[in-house]
């Protein structure tokens, strides 16, 4: 799905540099495990196949959990251990024992002994990064669930960090390079080489983290104390940009109305168009309370803490076929949308469609679904 969580690659980057900062030299497979559980809460992708509307309602549940956590990290140690068992027993670690020719000798012995304590905790380290990355975004988790179904979001790391990046990859790049010049100079390699990268890198994390979350608390302080809405607000939230720690994208609700707005914390500023940033509140018509009650409406209000549904009438939607009725009925288009990813200036007509996480449904006679889509996929 679009929008999924702290995409792949900031987890499988967030794991390598996990284990390399020193648990790497407790136990062999250290950076395999960390890799895969670090990865591994996003197993939850696997109901894609079952359409949209099923990832969504799936998606960072019960594998996005404090409860899963040391559960996928032993079935991850498990599968290293299947594979260990394996590797050793293999033709080719036979003959390395049996002090085979160089040529035959292709499984290289760890440079550290397995220590199955040790990787496990390796494995549940990153499987917790997983929860706190996913944790510091705005499309946020359920950690507590199936206990709690409360959804919690830090707002205030963007989806895909282009820093965190950066930060991850010059910790795993920088002492291959290191290594190649000592090459060069014939300095005899050293084991275990880039733990004051990592280490650097994670703490580069932390105060990356920490620094937003501060700028998000400036930008909070700046809308409480300042009017930017026509009629008193109910409630504020504010979404996170990349790269940039001091601009934040404010929505604001009213009774009648919600209205976005740009912060500038380094500024000082606030700036919002009332002709262009003001989204009216649509009336709950008997199409948007049946679409409410579909499964994709149930879903979505449940996941949605700033979801806005709106009947459009008779529009179709390309992403799945309009009903073929008989003259005497009438179907019509409701459209769910959060405003937590809607990141623009459009007008208010136009919002959903820069939105890659809004769905609609199909109601005929204003009662019964006859189609669903989500993220531009229809669901079957």
């Amino acid at each position: 799905m679009v929008g999924r969580a702290m995409e792949p690659v900031t987890h499988f980057l967030a794991g390598a540099c996990i284990s390399r900062a020193g648990l790497n030299r407790k136990t062999a497979y250290a950076t395999f495990a960390a890799v895969l559980a670090a990865e591994a809460a996003d197993v939850d992708i696997i109901w894609a196949l079952a359409g949209p509307v099923e990832e969504l309602k799936h998606h960072r549940g019960i594998t996005h959990t404090f409860l899963a956590a040391p559960v996928l990290a032993a079935a991850v140690v498990g599968l290293i251990w299947l594979w260990h068992c394996w590797r050793v027993r293999s033709p080719h670690a036979l003959l390395q024992k049996v002090k085979a020719p160089p040529a035959l000798q292709k499984v290289k012995v760890p440079p550290a002994p397995v220590r199955w304590g040790w990787l496990y905790l390796t494995a549940l380290i990153a499987a917790l990064s997983h929860l706190l990355l996913d944790w510091a975004n705005n499309y946020g988790l359920r950690p507590f669930f199936p206990f709690n179904p409360r959804w919690y979001a830090g707002s205030f790391m963007f989806i895909a960090e282009p820093v965190l990046w950066a930060l991850f990859l010059l910790a795993l790049v920088m002492p291959w390079l290191f290594g190649l010049t000592d090459r060069e100079i014939g300095v005899r390699r050293t084991a275990f080489r880039g733990r004051g990268w990592a280490i650097f890198a994670l703490t580069g994390m932390v105060a990356l983290g920490c620094w937003r979350w501060a700028e998000h608390a400036q930008a909070q302080a700046m809308l409480e104390n300042t009017q930017v809405t026509s009629a008193p607000v109910k409630r504020v939230s504010l979404e996170p940009y990349p790269v940039n720690p001091y601009r934040w994208h404010a929505i604001l609700e009213t009774a009648n109305f919600y209205q976005t707005a740009e912060v500038d914390t380094r500024a000082g500023s606030i700036d919002s168009d009332p002709a262009q940033d003001i989204i009216y509140k649509s009336a709950n018509t008997p199409a948007v309370e049946a679409a409410k009650r579909s499964p994709l409406g149930q879903v979505y209000l449940d996941w949605g803490s700033w979801a806005v549904v709106r009947d459009l009438g008779p529009q179709p939607f390309a992403a799945i076929d309009p009903p073929q009725l008989p003259p005497n009925r009438q179907w019509t288009t409701v459209e769910f949308t959060d405003l937590r990813f809607v990141y623009s200036y459009l007008p208010a007509q136009n919002f959903a469609a820069r939105s890659p996480l809004s769905g609609w449904v199909y109601i005929v006679d204003g009662r019964d679904d006859a189609g669903e889509a989500l993220g531009w996929r229809a669901q079957r």
